[in-house]
């Protein structure tokens, strides 16, 4: 386990203690604790994610804070698309669908209003940074 690993296991704590708020750099967004499928494990994988809210939908960004690559729980999703999601005191099954073009643009445009930091971490990356719908099932 990395130092991630043990932050994500604070958030996610924290998360299920204050009925999905969590403080610190997250204080005030919301937050989704996505469940995912390792694509070559079979295991499940627990992220806890900032989400984008539009009405009854939900959006979640691949960003990795800006690295060179797609996180491991985008490239799990493409493969199982069939995702758990934990928003508030709410658990429910989803589908994700990744969005593209410029609905994608204008999802992660909207994203960059409410959050200035993935403005950051579109600058600092080659690649276009995932949108992800999270589709109740």
């Amino acid at each position: 386990m990395g130092e991630m690993d043990d932050f994500n296991r604070g958030v996610i704590e924290e998360f299920r203690a204050n009925h999905g708020k969590v403080g610190g750099g997250f204080d005030g967004a919301p937050i989704v604790l996505l469940t995912t499928t390792g694509a070559k494990s079979g295991q499940k994988r627990l992220n806890p994610l900032v989400a984008l809210v539009e009405g009854d939908t939900l959006y979640v960004f691949a960003s990795k804070a800006g690295a060179p690559t797609n996180p491991d729980w985008y490239h799990n999703l493409l493969a199982t698309p069939e995702v758990g999601v934990e928003f508030g005191d709410e658990q429910f099954s989803a589908v994700a669908v990744p969005v593209t073009g410029p609905e994608r643009d204008r999802i992660y445009a909207a994203q960059v209003a409410r959050m200035p930091g993935f403005a950051d971490y579109e600058k600092a990356t080659d690649r276009v940074i995932p949108v992800v719908e999270l589709r109740r099932t």
